[in-house]
């Protein structure tokens, strides 16, 4: 049997082969030798070459790649990207793949599919640095003032459905809350196989135009997901990219509510890596590119993530004004109103953010207020987002001078957080642990700091390439 199972799919759908693989090979060997590729080069191949491709052997040169592909997109009337034929590579990767916003929906297949190949061949070491500040502003701009080009649908042999979107969505769930309550290195890779294994032939099938939207979009959603994976984990320079290209494909499928969500979340990343200005940008473009489409529930969600970033910059009047625009938009949503995929963001949330804007901002009181009802109020459903609530109500406590309050929260979340792999809920433990250095002298501390030295979280999680 053929090796090659990437191959013989796509020769098949173009026609060479029937469903068993068994015939048309010497068919396919005429259709590549009469290739410009091929004619240019001089070249000529015969059924011997074709059943070597069919099992594992890869061409040495690019001219026979190069033919390979336009006898299959001839056929397929479409153009044949080279992750398409199944042949092994020796993987390099240009450190900046990812990092730009795609100019057309072909475009942006290609570059997730580079994108996860790298990651999944460990070549995605994209240079000591995390983030890139150009790319961010870059694709904010495109995604505002660019010229959206949209998928095209065709009503000839129709391939894909509204079950493969439904498809999508479902995985998408399932991994949502492996993160939620595992942390993203969990299935972090996981996620990444699945994409790689299901996405580019799907993006690339043909369907109704309609089908192909909102397809684009699942997979945005699922792009997503799996750039917060990434940044959960700490693989940051791996997570901005991510964040770009699920920006990408969200706007092919058109759907501007998640591409501003995509934004948000991006501006979360970068106010988690210090860069605070670019953060509440980010979070005002997600907003400015809604003006005319917004659902209250999202507004409020940019409104509050513009504030996180402004409380870190200690900017205590921008950030109130913006505090009670979330507020104020919350209080106009009517519950299961909007997108499935903000469904999560309820009132306990909320409070949960907005704890995260007082402390910040130097309050400790109005923080364990808020942390408190988010406590109170949350649906035990996300252990992560639990974590970092109890984390900020035990940073608020301390820097409120409750030595003991502080201790007993934050021992009771880094017991219950055992299980998580995240380096941002590392980051939480960090923080408190800062903070407790002022009370070294205290025996309350050194007796907390003796029950908790040997949890998982409460040492610096190893080193991830970047």
């Amino acid at each position: 049997m053929p090796t090659n199972e990437r191959l013989v799919a796509l020769m098949t759908d173009a026609g060479f082969l029937d469903r068993g693989g068994t015939i048309g090979r010497k068919r396919f060997t005429r259709a590549v030798n009469e290739t410009a590729a091929a004619r240019t080069a001089g070249r000529s191949y015969t059924h011997t070459y074709v059943s070597r491709w069919l099992n594992g052997v890869t061409p040495r040169d690019e001219v026979t790649h190069d033919a390979i592909r336009e006898a299959l997109g001839t056929r397929l009337g479409r153009i044949v990207s080279p992750d398409e034929l199944g042949f092994r590579v020796s993987y390099t990767v240009s450190p900046d793949v990812g990092l730009s916003y795609p100019d057309d929906p072909e475009q942006g297949v290609t570059t997730l599919v580079e994108l996860l190949e790298a990651d999944l061949s460990g070549a995605a070491r994209f240079g000591e640095t995390t983030e890139c500040i150009a790319a961010w502003n870059d694709a904010a701009l495109a995604w505002l003032v660019g010229s959206r080009h949209p998928v095209i649908g065709s009503d000839a042999t129709v391939r894909i459905g509204a079950s493969d979107v439904d498809r999508l969505r479902t995985m998408r769930q399932t991994f949502d809350r492996l993160d939620g309550m595992f942390g993203g290195a969990h299935a972090r890779t996981a996620l990444v196989h699945y994409l790689r294994t299901v996405l580019p032939k799907l993006l690339r099938s043909e369907g109704r135009a309609d089908v192909r939207e909102r397809l684009f979009s699942a997979a945005g959603e699922l792009t997503q997901l799996a750039a917060w994976m990434s940044y959960d984990a700490g693989r940051h320079g791996l997570a901005q990219r991510y964040f770009i290209q699920a920006l990408g494909l969200a706007d092919a499928g058109q759907d501007r509510l998640l591409s501003a969500s995509i934004l948000d979340a991006m501006s979360h990343q970068a106010s988690f890596l210090g860069r605070h200005r670019e953060a509440a940008a980010m979070a005002r473009a997600a907003r400015l590119g809604t003006d005319n489409g917004a659902v209250p529930i999202l507004t409020a969600h940019f409104h509050v993530m513009e504030a996180r970033a402004l409380a870190r910059i200690g900017d205590a009047s921008a950030c109130e004004r913006a505090m009670d625009d979330a507020v104020r938009h919350f209080g106009r949503h009517t519950p299961g109103e909007g997108p499935e995929w903000i469904g999560y963001f309820d009132g306990a949330e909320l409070a949960a953010e907005l704890g995260h804007c007082q402390r910040d901002l130097g309050r400790p009181a109005p923080a364990i207020e808020h942390a408190t009802q988010a406590l109170d109020s949350a649906s035990g459903s996300c252990a992560r987002s639990d974590f970092f609530v109890s984390m900020v109500l035990a940073h608020a406590h301390l820097d409120q001078g409750d030595v003991e309050e502080g201790c007993r929260v934050a021992e009771q979340a880094i017991t219950a957080g055992e299980g998580l792999d995240s380096v941002r809920c590392h980051s939480y433990v960090t923080e408190f642990r800062e903070r407790l250095a002022r009370y070294r002298t205290s025996g309350v501390a050194r007796e907390f700091v003796g029950r908790v030295r040997a949890a998982r979280l409460w040492s610096p999680p190893a080193s991830v390439a970047q």
